[in-house]
């Protein structure tokens, strides 16, 4: 028997600053006749020299190779590749025409792109010509959709529902960054960039908000949201009734809030196109990274509701120390090419998603210096936050639709329509601008959000675009906080004949008891209308200036689609 042939793998951009990495790790998988390319010949033979020092066994040459250019892709053809991988980015801009061209030429795609438009419309635009000549052609084999699509999909397998995914990359801020990479950041920072929440798709813009995060192992990050295609084919492929995020965090400070400035400049349109900034804020990163370390991680978590109908959150967490970080969006790259030398791939065009398994794209980690971990905690008691606050004979008297809202289990996301009174007092005005709460208004669109985490609730109110959001937790007995900002209300929850009330008893400003002569006055009823649809009618005021809003109406739970990872079932549900 005849040994397997070696299999020419191309590789476009191995000098660049994901490609040398990825470069240095193909040339040891056997049965490869790796090739290395840069628009500079000198480069590409001094990297082929440098991988053969590494790895003498190693069947490696070079190839001078110009993406835009004919005779480029002459000398391609000429080596009949069986794979070519792209690693050369960014790909913010890039259109189809190379991967369409290999794919003619007889050769299997493969390239590292995280931008949304790319990701999006690679399907529609190649796959029946991938088909068609029994070839694989998969984008995104990266951090960003393959590694972070794969592991939502292990921590939520055999889950009935997910709420909320929330993923977040915060490299250490020691190592080099190329120009490229800091180049695709900046093409899209202050602009308009697609995320998924409160069930449904919306816009935000890039780098421009930051939130704090402590993540064990690295200590306080500040992230902010960034594009990626994952607010479009996580909710496409999975049920998410809820969220999905994507943030990002720069150690240094100084480049995490730099950037958001920047961001901000453009979001107003004093800034126009800040890519060209790229080779300045990569030079000054001399001076930014030297406080900086070079332990960077990656985290997934995700909620929603278990197997057996139980409140559930799960986390996925690699840490990435010695300055290994730049190596992890190589990995699924790399799982994908063992798994198509298998014949484990079929044939077809698409995102990196749903062909990789976790523990796949794990292997490829190199320990210690790479490691992973994960965690969950499960709401066993089952109990609300509201349900303890009440009693749990109380709770259980209340009609379904209350408790619908109420429950660890239920829906997350409610619609429905309100109508909004305000004061005209300028101390009223003043405050509701200050807790961002809504303008007067007739059948307002109001969408709310209850995330449910640990005993806490987090409700975002979206009356029409104008959001505010507050947390809830039980204190003790009958006794709910509901923080606004620095402040802290206290509620009696009280259900009483089919319906909810919630009077103020306290505020505090941080740990410090106010006179409850100051305290808000708020009037707030949940009850059940004719029509069997949850009700709210909320008053709340001041002492010495008023009401400052009153508003009521109704909301009913959104259709979901049924959740399904492993059978691709969609269906509608309704309480």
């Amino acid at each position: 028997m005849q040994d397997e042939p070696m299999r020419r793998v191309v590789l476009i951009g191995a000098t660049g600053f994901f490609g040398r990495r990825l470069a240095d790790r193909l040339a040891t998988i056997p049965k490869i006749a790796l090739v290395v390319t840069s628009r500079d010949e000198a480069r590409a033979r001094h990297a082929a020299e440098a991988i053969l020092v590494s790895h003498a066994s190693a069947s490696v040459i070079s190839l001078a190779f110009e993406r835009d250019d004919p005779e480029s892709l002459e000398r391609l053809r000429a080596l009949s590749p069986w794979l070519v991988i792209d690693a050369s980015g960014p790909f913010q801009s890039a259109d189809y025409r190379l991967a369409r061209a290999v794919l003619n030429m007889g050769a299997h795609w493969i390239d590292l792109a995280d931008a949304r438009d790319y990701l999006l419309e690679f399907e529609a635009t190649l796959d029946g010509f991938a088909r068609s000549r029994g070839l694989v052609a998969r984008a995104g084999a990266s951090s960003t959709p393959a590694l972070s699509d794969a592991v939502v999909a292990s921590l939520t397998r055999g889950w009935r529902r997910i709420d909320t995914v929330d993923i977040a990359i915060t490299p250490g801020g020691a190592g080099d960054v190329g120009e490229a990479v800091i180049g695709a950041i900046l093409s899209y920072a202050g602009s308009p960039v697609a995320i998924f929440s409160e069930g449904q798709p919306g816009a935000t813009y890039g780098w421009g908000s930051v939130r704090r995060s402590r993540i064990d192992g690295l200590g306080v990050r500040y992230l902010s949201p960034v594009e990626t295609a994952d607010a479009d084919l996580l909710p496409a492929r999975v049920a998410i009734t809820s969220r999905v995020a994507f943030y990002a965090g720069l150690e240094s400070r100084v480049e995490q809030f730099g950037l958001l400035c920047l961001a901000k400049l453009r979001q107003i349109g004093v800034a126009g196109d800040l890519r060209r900034l790229a080779p300045l804020l990569r030079s000054a990163r001399k001076l930014t990274s030297v406080t900086a370390s070079d332990r960077g991680g990656m985290t997934v978590d995700c909620a929603g509701v278990d197997s057996d109908g139980r409140q559930i959150c799960a986390q996925w967490k690699l840490i990435a120390e010695q300055g290994a970080g730049p190596n992890v969006p190589i990995l699924p790259a790399l799982a994908l090419v063992r798994a198509l030398l298998k014949g484990e791939v079929a044939s077809g065009a698409g995102p990196a998603v749903g062909i990789l398994p976790l523990d796949a794209i794990e292997a490829e980690m190199l320990p210690p210096s790479l490691r992973t971990s994960r965690s969950s905690s499960v709401n066993d008691h089952g109990s609300s936050l509201f349900a303890e606050a009440c009693g749990a004979d109380a709770y259980r008297a209340l009609p379904r639709p209350l408790r619908a809202f109420h429950d660890n289990d239920g829906v997350p996301v409610w619609a429905g329509k309100a109508d909004i009174d305000v004061s005209r007092n300028l101390l009223a005005r003043c405050v509701r601008f200050a807790f961002g709460f809504p303008p007067a208004g007739r059948d307002v669109p109001i969408t709310v959000s209850v995330d449910r985490r640990a005993g806490q609730e987090t409700w975002t109110r979206n009356f029409a675009g104008q959001r505010f959001t507050s947390r809830l937790t039980h204190e003790s007995g009958n006794v709910v906080s509901e923080r606004f900002g620095p402040f802290k209300i206290l509620l009696a929850i009280k259900a009483l004949d089919e319906r909810i009330e919630m009077p103020v008893i306290g505020w505090r400003l941080g740990p410090i008891a106010l006179p409850r002569a100051l305290a808000p006055k708020s009037d707030t009823r949940e009850f059940v209308d004719e029509r069997c649809r949850f009700r709210f009618d909320v008053a709340i005021g001041l002492p010495l200036i008023g009401q400052l809003a009153h508003y009521r109406g109704w909301l009913e739970p959104k259709i979901l689609p049924a959740r399904g990872f492993q059978d691709g079932e969609v269906a509608a549900v309704r309480l």
